[in-house]
């Protein structure tokens, strides 16, 4: 008789309950790294969908109404005496700013317009030389979200401005300004003068790395069910 008729199915009390345990959790972690690439591949459509700009007014509802990385189009003045750095983005390995300056589209009302990044001099008592002129222009760019909730006023550097702030939220930003600010964020275009360097992407990676977390997830959940088979057959006596 065969090694495979004298092994029957009795498996043990832990092993079951720790494959109960974490094959579901396995599971549900490569669903949603399959969500999250199904999320990526949209964000990426969205960012690389053209089509006519829309004008942004003092009373356009900004991202309440519009997709994220629609293009747009503004016209008022920059106000260069209250802009903010937002600190801690890195670009290839150097810690900088991304300079946000509040476009003025009527009285009280602005949207603040992210002119790019610079790097930051840690040797350097002062704010970097972020000076604009406050001529009346129309900017284009793709509306986008602040980069994250929550914010930490904090001015690291000299009193006044331009204020260093982290994770600006838009009441907290439409407080220290002193303006109401169209919900978003216009992401200046690269061709667009006085900025600074301007390589906007809608992520750091795509959903092929989303792809592949999940195929990692899916493939520990089966090594589990081949490891809790095989530790279930047992020898007979």
């Amino acid at each position: 008789m065969s090694d495979v008729t004298r092994r029957r199915f009795r498996p043990g009390l832990p092993a079951t309950l720790f494959t109960a345990f974490f094959l579901p959790l396995l599971l549900a972690l490569g669903s949603w790294q399959l969500n999250r690439a199904e999320e990526k591949r949209a964000l990426f459509a969205d960012f690389a969908a053209g089509g006519a700009a829309v004008a942004l007014a003092a009373d356009s509802p900004g991202l309440a109404g519009l997709r994220r990385y629609a293009p747009v189009a503004a016209t008022g003045r920059y106000l260069g005496e209250r802009q903010l750095l937002l600190d801690n983005w890195v670009e290839d390995g150097q810690a900088g700013y991304r300079v946000l300056t509040p476009l003025l589209l009527a009285e009280g009302v602005a949207v603040l317009v992210d002119r790019g990044w610079l790097p930051r001099d840690f040797s350097a008592d002062a704010a970097p030389s972020i000076e604009v002129d406050e001529a009346r222009r129309t900017v284009a760019g793709k509306l986008d979200r602040l980069p994250r909730p929550g914010i930490d006023l904090a001015t690291t550097l000299a009193p006044g401005w331009p204020k260093v702030v982290q994770f600006p939220s838009r009441d907290e930003l439409e407080e220290v300004l002193g303006l109401r600010l169209v919900p978003g964020l216009v992401l200046l275009d690269a061709d667009q003068p006085d900025g600074f360097r301007r390589e906007w992407r809608p992520s750091d990676f795509g959903p092929e790395r989303h792809l592949g977390y999940a195929v990692q997830w899916f493939a520990l959940a089966i090594t589990l069910v081949v490891l809790y088979l095989a530790w279930s057959f047992r020898k007979t006596d």
